[in-house]
């Protein structure tokens, strides 16, 4: 039997112990089916479908899928080839061609799609009721939000239907269900996670997004899922962001701290703070006024024009499709000119230089996800005001171009779950996973719907044991790929994974087996940084492992974002001939999923 929760750990521990990706199959299929909530899925993937993608994963083998079994749901207005695209419109349903490219990434690491997961209508609103099929619930009431637009994705992870899930986050859709149903919400910076494939909001400022029951697995996903993708022109190499262990962390102060009336979401915000603080950090009270302001820009300003610009002709042609709330949302863009998007352009540009001073007296902020829940027949009755309420610590974060994850952070009396978010500078993506773990650790708050589900200890962010050395690896030897065992079986432990400085190269090099890639310095090269692990063998173990070590492979000082520097594979330059670089895809991992 699988644990309630099905996280990454638990899945691999039953794998480990002779489960096979049919049998967790079909205890997906037994809990979807016997799921409370009928709203959470607009398509699950057939039994039939789901049991032979399962076989035929068991054909093929865990070797170099980094996610052999695990399943996974779709936000539904991300492709999966097979199953339709609707955006939680029936009139707009397509068939696409092709999995979207973060879909094809996780299906060919070997992730496996349970089905098609509810919205707000076109990814519109943070409440989750605007959706012709239904509304999904909270875990923890029926009564309550699940929170949107990702509503369906998050009730499926903290229902224990599936390891991860994916949705979508322009506003907060990626972070506030999160909230609701105490998981883990990992929003990227935007563009190191490609969109090709998904049915844009505001196409400039959509973020794909992963609810995750730990940061740890959550940043596993998140790392499979990011590089350039050549369809879609937003996406970016990432420009890694270093941070320190013990941040200077921005709070709220004064006015600016507004619960709505939710005495206990606020007395749980400062419950995040002192664990932070215990943590380490340093609290710095700041002004969220101008942050607050840019918040406003997305939904009062020019940027709804964003939203009409993606289904202009689907509305003018169908307007009685849409969800009242969301057609007139829509619908209040038309009249908007190029002058007013450039002057809140202008607005935007001022508003970042207001904050410049905040950043430079901290290193991170941290927020309420959401100031406090509502029931669903609360939103229904009043819902473009308590849904604007829901988006007052998240609004601004893809305007500014911020990387973010949310975190549970307990229970109030009353049951409900609470979230604070950790918001960092554009790509600090990956400095963000360690406190953010620590954080998500020290609040005991379970995962998901089980309250009492232990956490695995957070990822040691420390220097290398002493007696111990080093060792960077970049391919065929990171957690799970084909030469991992050998670090295993010398008895190495992986400390963590980051990435290396930016003046790294990465190429596929021709002809070995298992293929393997060479990582190269070029000093005045500006990249995303190479993913890569750190990990930590005994002394004797470390001078027999490097001396197997094959030419055209050499170990050398490799220097990583946080300004450290640890031994670590290399390359011989002349192996490159004939080589095929592949640093655009940020890492050997992605690479190979790209297939």
């Amino acid at each position: 039997m699988l644990p309630r929760m099905l996280t990454l750990a638990a899945l691999r521990d039953a794998y480990g112990a002779g489960a096979t990706p049919l049998d967790v199959v079909e205890q997906v299929i037994v809990r979807r089916a016997a799921l409370a909530d009928p709203a959470v899925f607009i398509t699950p993937t057939p039994d039939a479908a789901l049991r032979d993608a399962a076989r035929q994963l068991m054909d093929e083998g865990p070797l170099g899928r980094p996610l052999y079994g695990i399943p996974f749901a779709v936000k539904d207005n991300i492709d999966v080839a097979g199953l339709p695209t609707t955006a939680a419109c029936p009139d707009f349903a397509y068939h696409p061609a092709a999995d979207a490219a973060v879909v094809a990434r996780l299906r060919a690491a070997g992730a496996l799609v349970i089905g098609k997961t509810n919205l707000d209508q076109f990814a519109t609103g943070l409440n989750g009721t605007r959706s012709p099929h239904g509304a999904p619930r909270s875990v923890f009431d029926p009564a309550d939000i699940s929170g949107g637009s990702s509503s369906g994705s998050a009730v499926a992870v903290a229902a224990g239907l599936c390891a991860f899930a994916l949705g979508t986050d322009t506003a907060g859709s990626g972070r506030v269900p999160a909230m609701f149903n105490n998981l883990v919400g990992i929003k990227p910076t935007p563009g190191l996670v490609p969109n090709t494939g998904v049915v844009p909001a505001c196409r400039s400022l959509d973020v794909v997004t992963v609810f995750a029951g730990t940061v740890a697995e959550g940043a596993e996903i998140r790392r499979i899922l990011e590089g350039v993708d050549p369809g879609d022109p937003f996406s970016r190499p990432a420009r890694p962001v270093p941070l320190p262990r013990a941040p200077r962390i921005g709070v709220l102060d004064g006015p600016e701290r507004e619960f709505f009336g939710d005495p206990g979401t606020e007395a749980l915000y400062d419950a995040a703070l002192a664990r932070a603080a215990a943590l380490g950090a340093t609290l710095v009270p700041f002004d969220y006024a101008p942050f607050r302001e840019a918040a406003a820009l997305l939904y009062d300003g020019p940027w709804v024009a964003e939203r009409l610009a993606a289904v202009e002709g689907f509305l003018d042609a169908h307007p009685d499709a849409f969800d009242p709330t969301v057609r007139a949302i829509i619908a209040g863009a038309r009249g908007r000119t190029a002058v007013e998007a450039f002057r809140g352009l202008y607005r935007l540009e001022e508003l970042r230089r207001a904050v410049a001073p905040v950043w430079e007296a901290v290193d991170l902020l941290l927020l309420p996800t959401a100031p406090r829940s509502y029931r669903v027949a609360e939103m229904l009755a009043d819902p473009v005001r308590l849904n604007s309420h829901l988006g007052r610590y998240t609004n601004f974060v893809n305007l500014m171009g911020l990387a973010a994850i949310a975190l549970p952070a307990g229970f109030a009396p009353s049951g409900r779950p609470a979230g604070v978010t950790l918001i960092g500078p554009g790509f600090s993506d990956e400095a963000l996973v360690p406190f953010a773990a620590a954080l998500h650790a020290a609040a005991g708050s379970g995962i998901g719907a089980d309250r009492t589900a232990p956490l695995p200890p957070p990822p040691d962010p420390g220097p290398v044991p002493e007696g111990w050395a080093g060792l960077v690896v970049v391919g065929a030897h990171l957690s799970g790929m084909p030469l991992n065992h050998e670090l295993v079986a010398a008895g190495g432990v992986c400390l963590r994974a980051t990435r290396t400085a930016p003046d790294y190269r990465l190429y596929a090099l021709p002809g070995t087996a298992p293929p393997k890639p060479g990582l190269i310095r070029a000093p005045g090269f500006a990249g995303p940084g190479i993913e890569v692990e750190l990990w930590a063998l005994p002394l004797a173990a470390f001078g027999a492992f490097v001396a197997r070590i094959p030419a055209p492979l050499g170990i050398g000082r490799v220097a990583l974002c946080d300004g450290s520097a640890a031994s670590g594979f290399l390359c011989e330059s002349h192996a490159l001939d004939g080589a095929t670089e592949i640093t655009a895809f940020g890492g050997w991992r992605a690479y190979c999923a790209d297939g």
